[in-house]
């Protein structure tokens, strides 16, 4: 055993004092903020191959959303979530609120999309077709075309006011503000006929919920897109904060190659960089002041990056003015950079067992989903029991009991249905047994079941409602209970 005694910290007690500290003689109060103070980016405009897909997109998406309500389908609107009457019109398809389970299976296909989707590419919803990047980036070129380049907005920024400045920057609020009620007016037409709510625009003759969501929708796409830009991608978007559990090391990202890049350095366009000990990065800094969230790709993967390309782009431009191979930034994985994969074996490691599960459970989401649309029923039938009594004798000394049935045509066409009932012998609709109800409507039916006196034994009977629609080819079941009194 060791003779050598524990080593024992010595604890010093804190001493708590309630009196002021006071600052050195001479010295100056020093303010210190809590908060980082918010420097605008002004992003730089570049072309490339990601740049024009971003473009694509931008107008792919944009042409659908102010496009759409505008498309007619019939005698109404293609796409239609009338509130109101509780019916989502669809183009040929008419839904209600009892097909909730299709508003649940477009949620989990968009989850695991999301999750299918960064897996394989990381953020490419945030760089290509989150209504934060596009918006930003449609406000962005109005900006662009008002006021000038990069370079010309960040002078006139740290110039006085004159009058040139005042006129140019109200003529780019005016088309962000015109832009952006357009945008309020057709979120709106979704849920109101677009047509009609352009005439009520006309005479001013609003709902005050058009109004409103009309003002508040333009008021957030003004204020997110021509103001706070990055800074919901930063901040607000929780998207950002929960992003790492879903990448690996096989996930496609931007990234800098930092082994063929550094050291860094600038030189001129003839000189050999390995004379020099450089790298391939001449540090010009473009791929800071082309992205959106102005950050510094060579620092890594940083939670703000929004894989939107437009470093990569800018940076392949730089190489080819030098003379030097692309793909300083690309879209690559950690592994292909660690282990100088070809394309080739990074695509085969993209798809590696967690993709592929995604892939199969999405896929079979969506065909699970389409099966059920192909075979959806176009009407529903809900079958109440009449409150005012349970059973009762009618004339002739039958057994009656009196049951109202909810038919709903979710077709738009005028449907007729045919009611009958099994379950016991002998058992008859004594009431009207065809009924026919008008396009997307909805009719409360009376239904008087009758039995002879002594056709069944006292008590509770399950029965079964058939509604048959013969042009549908169709037909709905519903169980009840025909109750016999002792």
């Amino acid at each position: 055993m060791s003779d050598s005694k524990p080593h024992v910290k010595k604890v010093i007690p804190l001493r708590v004092s309630n009196e002021p500290i006071e600052p050195p003689p001479g010295a100056e109060p020093e303010l210190v903020s809590l908060y980082q103070a918010h420097k605008k980016i002004y992003p730089r405009s570049v072309s490339g191959v990601f740049s024009r897909w971003r473009w694509v997109v931008v107008f792919l998406t944009q042409i659908i959303f102010y496009g759409l309500p505008w498309l007619e389908w019939g005698q109404r609107q293609a796409v239609l979530f009338d509130l109101g009457a509780r019916r989502f019109y669809i183009f040929n398809l008419v839904l209600y609120p009892q097909d909730f389970i299709y508003l649940t299976g477009i949620l989990v296909i968009s989850a695991y999309a999301l999750f299918l989707f960064t897996a394989v590419a990381g953020r490419l919803w945030c760089g290509y077709a989150c209504p934060q990047t596009v918006y930003t980036e449609i406000f962005l070129w109005l900006e662009k075309l008002v006021e000038g380049d990069r370079s010309m907005r960040m002078r006139r920024d740290a110039a006085p006011w004159t009058m040139e400045r005042f006129a140019r920057k109200a003529a780019k609020q005016f088309l962000w503000i015109t832009l952006a009620l357009w945008t309020g007016f057709t979120f709106v037409g979704y849920f109101t006929p677009i047509h009609t709510l352009a005439t009520e625009f006309a005479h001013w003759d609003l709902g005050s919920w058009e109004i409103f969501w009309t003002f508040f929708y333009a008021f957030a796409t003004w204020g997110n897109a021509g103001f706070m830009r990055e800074q919901v991608c930063k901040y607000m978007c929780p998207y950002a904060r929960f992003q790492s559990a879903m990448f690996d090391k096989d996930t496609l990202i931007v990234t800098y190659d930092t082994e063929r890049g550094e050291p860094r350095g600038a030189r001129s366009k003839k000189a050999d960089p390995a004379k020099l000990n450089l790298g391939s990065c001449i540090d010009c800094s473009l791929c800071v002041q082309v992205c959106p969230t102005g950050i510094d790709i060579r620092n890594g993967l940083q939670y703000e990056c929004i894989g939107c390309g437009a470093c990569a782009d800018v940076c392949d431009e730089v190489m080819d003015k030098l003379g030097y191979a692309r793909g300083l930034v690309k879209y690559t994985t950690e592994h292909a950079l660690e282990q100088k994969w070809t394309k080739a074996e990074t695509v085969k490691h993209v798809f590696r067992p967690r993709v592929l599960i995604y892939s199969g459970i999405l896929g079979a989401i969506l065909l699970a989903m389409g099966i059920s649309l192909a075979f959806r029923i176009p009407f529903k039938v809900d079958v109440v029991r009449d409150r005012g009594s349970l059973a009762r004798i009618a004339d002739g000394g039958k057994i009656e009991n009196v049951f109202r049935i909810q038919v709903m045509n979710a077709t738009e066409t005028s449907q007729k249905f045919h009611i009958s009932v099994e379950g016991l012998p002998d058992l008859k609709v004594a009431s009207e047994e065809d009924v026919t109800i008008e396009s997307t409507q909805s009719r409360w039916v009376p239904v008087n079941l009758q039995l002879p006196y002594d056709g069944a034994p006292a008590g509770s009977h399950t029965i079964h409602f058939k509604i048959d629609a013969p042009a549908l080819g169709k037909q709905v079941v519903e169980k009840a209970v025909f109750i016999v009194p002792r």
